[in-house]
């Protein structure tokens, strides 16, 4: 994080309100891709509250992710409808093409491979959500074409 006037752009947005302490996250995450350090220290400062306080609620949900994140986000989902029509086989071949594991980033900082238990869409499974995508009835065969479009 080279330049702090986004954060405090952020802050000032929401009045410095320690009630708008989620929300600022948020919207950090939604700018850098992930929480930098020195942005939970200016919120800290800026809103009045102890840094244990925000690291705590940064590192409560899920949603937060304290490491960089890959400029875009792929959830393959292993879900039971997934996982019978062959989800374990589509992250295997994302794994291979991305060079990572589950959980990761690639190197160039373009891909983060996650996984998920389910996303609601069990009939068009397996699935994969790339951004705001959705992506059904992937096989494993489609992930390169499916990535290529993301490049």
């Amino acid at each position: 994080m080279n330049d702090n006037h986004e954060v405090e752009a952020i802050i000032d947005k929401h009045g410095a309100k320690r009630d708008s302490l989620i929300s600022m996250l948020q919207d950090i995450q939604t700018v850098y891709h992930y929480l930098p350090q020195e942005a939970l220290e200016t919120v800290a400062s800026r809103v009045g509250l102890p840094m244990i306080q925000v690291y705590g609620v940064a590192t409560f949900f899920r949603s937060f992710t304290l490491t960089p994140r890959g400029r875009h986000i792929i959830k393959v989902c292993l879900g039971t409808a997934c996982h019978v029509r062959g989800a374990a086989r589509v992250l295997d071949r994302m794994e291979l093409t991305l060079g990572v594991k589950r959980e990761s980033t690639t190197d160039d900082q373009r891909f983060t491979l996650e996984t998920v238990n389910c996303v609601g869409c069990c009939a068009l499974g397996p699935m994969v959500i790339i951004d705001d995508d959705y992506h059904g009835q992937v096989s494993s065969d489609k992930v390169g074409s499916l990535l290529a479009n993301y490049e």
